[in-house]
């Protein structure tokens, strides 16, 4: 189905034309004409569906013919969980509205917070932003939610995830009540449901691609090795293949930046992105990874849903994650857009619990492959320790049992 078909005016859809997008993906097909009608929607999608098109391009259209905001107002609000996903949002938007006048901004932390104000007291239509540093402009007077006529929070599972929840429920208090609200979640779980109930209004429901049947287009791979290998697989992995660009997970900021140093004394250009980088530092890494001068791109979970690389064919998961779902997340980075994807994984024995929890949420049991020069040692067999009885009075004289009484060590009684 093309653009044109859903009801968006011409100006957007010759925009979306020249930039590539000859057919609506599912999620678009359902969710722009639901949107342009008016209604709160809960779309369950993942990244790479199209999603953010879905809420951006109706929004815009709904936009294009009113008056411009006022100074600190904002008319339409889109939550992200990330900056990288809320940098990554904004520039879509920026990219869908050439032309029209319609003003939108970014707000996030980790960059100096003066330029957003000064952005926000022009009057913003179009505000993403993530939830601490909102929150933070608010109370500082320098947002208004007044007039805000439709709010979208996108990846809200995410948001759940990293503990937002009651930020989220500050913002809606302070929303006014008649306003069109989309959820945008990966999953539908019981907590996603009971914050739908708590902020749309008779919504239409859009599931259409879940996250089990994403990975389908993936080809998972087990590789067990001894848990101080795990790097130096990484880069006979990477020599041994042939991938333009690799998406590397670890479980710590430390794990990330170590291994990092490690691809760059092979000659492997690489870089870390985590919570302890800064904003610069992150963006740049990004951009690298986007414009292909970045071939491995090692991050934590907190990368798991902030990159949308199209044709990214492989995935490494050096530890394996502690939470099963972000395992899913982690490979859905790779296999965008019905093309075949590649994910390995590192397994070290201290992992096992981990292994069954994924394996439970997949469906699936993995097969372990072997490498033959990174094989697993063997264990050591366990030792059974002998049980030692002790002095529970702190002194190694010995004591008759059951009674307590003292032995006599043998000496003679007295005549």
């Amino acid at each position: 189905m093309s653009f044109g078909e859903l009801g968006l005016c011409t100006e957007l859809v010759t925009t979306v034309t020249e930039k590539g997008y000859a057919s609506a993906s599912p999620i678009q097909q359902h969710a722009i004409p639901t949107v342009l009608n008016g209604r709160d929607v809960i779309a369950i999608a993942q990244t790479g569906t199209g999603k953010t098109a879905s809420f951006s391009l109706p929004i815009l259209q709904l936009l294009a013919n009113t008056q411009p905001s006022k100074p600190h107002c904002v008319k339409a609000l889109i939550v992200a969980p990330t900056r990288e996903l809320a940098a990554q949002v904004a520039k879509n938007v920026e990219s869908y509205s050439e032309g029209m006048n319609i003003r939108s901004t970014a707000v996030f932390g980790g960059v100096r917070i003066e330029p957003q104000k000064f952005e926000l007291a022009q009057g913003v239509d179009i505000l993403i932003a993530t939830p601490g540093r909102l929150v933070d402009l608010y109370k500082q007077g320098d947002v208004n939610f007044e007039h805000i006529e439709m709010l979208v929070l996108d990846e809200a599972d995410r948001m759940l995830d990293l503990g937002f929840v009651e930020h989220i429920h500050f913002i809606q208090s302070l929303l006014p009540k008649q306003r069109q609200t989309l959820l945008f979640s990966a999953t539908f779980s019981k907590e996603i449901k009971a914050l739908a109930a708590t902020m749309l209004n008779k919504p239409v429901t859009i599931e259409l691609a879940t996250a089990h049947d994403h990975i389908e287009n993936i080809t998972q791979i087990l590789h067990p090795v001894d848990k101080e290998r795990k790097h130096e697989l990484v880069i006979h992995l990477l020599k041994s293949n042939d991938w333009s660009q690799v998406l590397v997970f670890t479980r710590t900021k430390r794990g990330a930046d170590e291994l990092r140093n490690e691809l760059e004394a092979m000659g492997i250009a690489a870089e870390s992105i985590h919570a302890n980088r800064t904003q610069h530092a992150r963006t740049q890494a990004l951009d690298g990874f986007r414009d292909g001068s970045l071939k491995v791109l090692i991050g934590t979970d907190l990368a798991a849903r902030g990159i949308d690389i199209q044709q990214l064919p492989c995935v490494i998961n050096v530890d394996l994650p502690y939470v099963s779902e972000d395992y899913i997340h982690r490979i859905g980075r790779t296999g965008r857009a019905s093309s075949k994807g590649l994910a390995i994984s590192l397994y070290s024995d201290d992992e096992t619990k981990q292994l069954r929890s994924i394996e439970r949420l997949t469906g699936r049991q993995f097969k372990k492959t072997f490498i033959s020069e990174f094989t697993p040692k063997p264990k050591p067999p366990a030792v059974k320790k002998d049980k030692i009885e002790e002095n529970l009075y702190g002194n190694f004289e010995a004591f008759d049992k059951p009674s307590g009484k003292r032995k006599s060590k043998g000496r003679k009684k007295r005549r």
